[in-house]
């Protein structure tokens, strides 16, 4: 009998704490239908004033200043995720953004894309990084997301290279934490005789390859999406791609987490035809070329440290068609407008033979670490 009475206490607890989800569910949901309703109000003023749908600089800091407030218990990355679906459910009432990324689904850049833009985007997979700026250039799609660079191998140089032509500009930048599975139909690893990835994939699991798959073959694809598509065509294969993937192509996780680096991330651009809003926290990209001469790369360097200019990233690629000849790709923190850096480009522009700002937009919050404490969040 007492077991019984506690039984029912304790159930009667649960009715009522169940109870109280209910009641909260409901008040989201009107909050959420209030904030649906402010959002398409704000859709409506951009449409007449002829203001861009999506403001990069304003996600941004709406994000910064919710994780900023956030006191547990849901971490800051799930507070971050639901937020970017808020956003985009919101967003998606103003007006549909077309989304280009390195497709099939489930790449990384699928990730990163689905983690900036949110699933209300419609996300449009281009087979190949040129396909993702030609959609943008020919007016197919709106943004643009393309792998920059990653912490272990360095530069992606096909979107550097691709970045020098192009009328685009830099409007945002993600940072996309990397974690590699080895997938297969096959799940005795002694079966698998082909190891199929894109280039960077392979190079940033090289360690664990040379210790547990030296007899493989390995082959480079275009994604690691196709990758896993064809390992789900042959038993004897298997790509290296994310765990979602499995599900998608009905594969078994040989292992997990196969990267060299536990830090492994990617960091991806976002691209537009538009410049980005003004921001809390910006970074500009740009590039130039110097004269084949003694000093000349020193002396453009210079202007960055007489104005203090702080440079997060150098690097060299090779000029097409002029051998031994090499365009710089630059990261500075500030913007293109901000005084110091004006008067920088002004001096750059009378040392070096060709100089194009490839864009100012928001920093990107190190991963880990968005608790960015904004003294305001913008203005709608």
């Amino acid at each position: 009998m007492a077991a019984i009475t506690k039984q029912h206490a304790g159930t009667t607890g649960v009715d009522r704490l169940r109870s109280r989800i209910d009641e909260l569910n409901r008040k989201l949901l009107r909050l959420l239908a209030e904030r649906a309703r402010v959002a398409q109000e704000i859709g409506e003023l951009k449409r007449r004033n002829g203001e861009a749908f999506y403001q990069p600089a304003r996600e941004e800091a709406v994000l910064n200043a919710v994780v900023a407030q956030n006191s547990g218990p849901l971490s800051d990355e799930q507070v971050q995720r639901i937020f970017v679906e808020i956003i985009s459910a919101c967003r998606a009432l103003e007006s549909e953004l077309k989304i280009a990324y390195l497709g099939p689904p489930h790449t990384y850049s699928h990730q990163a894309a689905l983690r900036r833009f949110g699933s209300s985007a419609t996300l449009v997979g281009e087979a190949s990084l040129p396909d993702v700026f030609r959609a943008l250039e020919n007016g197919r799609a709106d943004f643009g997301v393309v792998p920059v660079e990653n912490s272990t191998e360095g530069s992606v140089g096909i979107t550097l290279d691709l970045l020098i032509d192009t009328p685009l500009l830099i409007v945002g930048e993600i940072l996309l934490p990397v974690r590699h599975a080895l997938l297969s139909l096959e799940e005795d690893p002694k079966k698998i005789h082909k190891i199929i990835s894109h280039q960077q994939s392979l190079a940033q699991c090289r360690d664990y390859l040379a210790a547990n798959f030296m007899h493989c073959e390995q082959e480079t694809v275009a994604s690691n999406a196709l990758a896993a598509q064809l390992a789900a065509k042959n038993p004897q294969c298997a790509a290296i791609a994310s765990k979602a993937a499995s599900e998608a192509y009905g594969l078994k996780v040989i292992a997990d987490g196969i990267q060299d680096s536990p830090n492994n991330a990617t960091r991806f651009l976002v691209i537009g035809r538009e410049p980005a809003a003004r921001s809390a926290r910006e970074k500009t990209s740009l590039l130039f070329s110097v004269a084949d001469k003694v000093g000349a790369l020193s002396q453009a360097l210079g202007a960055f440290a007489r104005n203090a200019i702080n440079l997060s990233k150098i690097e060299s690629r090779p000029l097409r068609g002029k051998p031994w000849q090499y365009l710089f790709f630059v990261d500075v923190a500030g913007h293109q407008d901000d005084p110091a850096l004006k008067k920088t480009l002004g001096e750059l522009t009378r040392k070096v033979l060709f100089l194009k700002v490839l864009g100012s937009y928001p920093e990107a919050a190190p991963i880990g670490r968005r608790r960015v404490r904004e003294k305001a969040v913008g203005k709608g």
